[in-house]
C-alpha cells in the first residue's frame, strides 16, 4: 500500500480490514446483529495505514480463498459525517505460487498448464521426428485406408496447432500477465476444427457400417456405403455440434478450450456427445454381436473403445471434476482431456496401420473395410 498524503492519513486513523469470504458473507447475513464498529472490528487482519509505503504479508493458507479489503477511519461508522479530505493511494495485492513467488502472474486455476503444454509440443515434436516419414510414406501408397488417414493425420495436426498456440500464449501471460489473446484464440479455432473433423469421420464411418448392415444379408460383408441417410445425419450432428461450440465461446471468452460447463451451450455440448457415444456404441455392438470373424470383431471392438474414449472423456471428466475445488476444475477437464483424446488417436492409428491386424481383416474382401472402394463406383472413394 502506498500513501499520498499520510498527514491526513494519520489524521483520520485511517486503517485497511481484510475480511475472508466466508467470515465476510455470515457478517453480511447477521448485520442487525452487529453495529458498524463491531463488524469491522471482527476482520481477521487489519493494517494501520500511517506510513508512506507499507507491505503486509499474509500467512500461508491451505488452498486459495478470496479476500474483502475495506478502507475504514474513525469517520466511517459516523452517522453525521462531514466531507473531508480525501486519502489518495494505490494497493496491489500479489499471489504468490507454490513457491512463494508473488510476481507469477498465473492464477491457481492456471498454474501448471503452461508447464503442460510445453510438455505436451515436446512430445509431439519426439513423436514427429521418429514417425512422420514413415506416416508420409504410408499416406502416399494410398489403399483403403488412404482417405481415414489422411483426415486423422489432419485432426492430429490440428491439435498439435493447437498445444503450440496455447503454449505461446502461456509463455507471454507468464511475463506480463496479459498474454497473445491472438494465440488465444487460434488455439480454441484449430481445437473447434479438429473437433469437428474427428466428429464426421469417426460418426460417418459408424453411419456408414450400420447403415449398410441394415441393407445387408448376414451372410455378405461389411462394406462402407455413402448414402444420403448417412451422409444426412453426419452433417446435420456436426453442424449442431458447431453451433454448441461457437455458442459456448461467446459464452465464455476465457481463451481456454475446454471450459468448466456453467452455461447452457456447454451442458448442451455435454449432453450431445453422451447421446452420441451411446447411440454409436449401441450400433457397433449390433455389428460385433452378429459378425462371424475373430479379426473383423477384435477390429471392430477397438475401434469402439477409441470412439467411446473419444465422446464420453469430456463428459466424464467434467462429472468427476465436481469433486475437486472450483479452482482446480478447469485444469482436471483440459489436461484430462486432451490426454484423453490423444489415446484414442494412438488407438486408431495402431488400428488403420497395423499390419498384423488391418491387413489381415482387408484380404478378407476389397470392400470388407470403411472407406474402401465400392464395387459399383470404382473411381470414387467414399468418406
Amino acid at each position: 500500500v502506498k500513501i499520498k498524503n499520510i498527514a491526513v492519513a494519520v489524521t483520520k486513523a485511517a486503517r485497511l480490514h481484510l475480511f475472508q469470504a466466508q467470515e465476510w458473507q455470515k457478517l453480511q447475513n447477521g448485520i442487525q446483529d452487529h453495529s458498524c464498529t463491531e463488524m469491522f472490528s471482527k476482520a481477521q487482519l487489519t493494517m494501520t495505514v500511517n506510513l508512506t509505503e507499507q507491505n503486509l504479508t499474509v500467512s500461508q493458507i491451505p488452498y486459495p480463498e478470496t479476500w474483502y479489503v475495506f478502507y475504514v477511519d474513525k469517520f466511517t461508522c459516523e452517522e453525521n459525517y462531514s466531507e473531508s479530505e480525501d486519502i489518495q493511494f494505490e494497493m496491489v495485492l500479489l499471489n504468490p505460487d507454490a513457491e512463494g513467488n508473488p510476481l507469477d502472474h498465473f492464477s491457481a486455476g492456471e498454474s501448471g498448464l503452461h508447464e503442460f503444454f510445453f510438455l505436451l509440443v515436446l512430445a509431439y515434436f519426439i513423436t514427429a521426428c521418429i514417425y512422420a516419414q514413415s506416416l508420409w510414406q504410408t499416406i502416399k501408397k494410398s489403399g483403403p485406408m488412404h482417405t481415414v488417414l489422411k483426415v486423422l493425420t489432419i485432426a492430429l495436426l490440428l491439435q498439435a496447432g493447437s498445444a503450440f498456440a496455447n503454449y505461446l500464449h502461456f509463455s507471454s501471460y507468464s511475463k506480463d500477465g496479459i498474454g497473445a489473446p491472438f494465440m488465444g484464440s487460434l488455439a480454441e479455432l484449430c481445437d473447434i476444427v479438429s473437433q469437428i473433423q474427428m466428429l464426421y469421420l469417426l460418426l460417418s464411418l459408424c453411419m456408414g457400417w450400420t447403415i449398410g448392415r441394415m441393407k445387408k444379408s448376414h451372410g455378405r460383408p461389411l462394406q462402407w456405403d455413402s448414402t444420403p441417410t448417412s451422409t444426412g445425419i453426419a452433417v446435420v450432428v456436426v453442424v449442431t455440434q458447431s453451433f454448441l461450440l461457437i455458442w459456448e465461446q461467446f459464452e465464455d471468452t476465457n481463451h481456454h478450450s475446454y471450459h468448466s460447463h456453467h452455461g447452457l451451450a456447454s451442458g448442451l455440448l455435454i449432453g450431445l456427445r453422451v447421446c452420441l457415444a451411446l447411440s454409436l456404441a449401441a450400433g457397433l455392438y449390433q455389428i460385433i454381436t452378429v459378425e462371424r470373424s475373430t479379426l473383423k470383431r477384435e477390429f471392430y471392438i477397438t475401434f469402439a473403445k477409441a470412439c467411446i474414449l473419444w465422446f464420453l472423456c469430456h463428459p466424464c471428466l467434467a462429472t468427476i471434476a465436481v469433486i475437486f475445488r472450483e479452482y482446480q476444475r478447469e485444469k482436471v477437464i483440459t489436461i484430462g482431456v486432451i490426454l484423453c483424446q490423444c489415446i484414442s488417436m494412438v488407438i486408431l492409428y495402431r488400428l488403420f496401420l497395423s499390419h498384423s491386424l488391418y491387413w489381415e481383416v482387408s484380404s478378407l474382401s476389397s470392400v470388407t473395410l470403411p472407406l474402401t472402394v465400392s464395387s459399383g463406383h470404382k473411381n470414387r472413394h467414399h468418406f
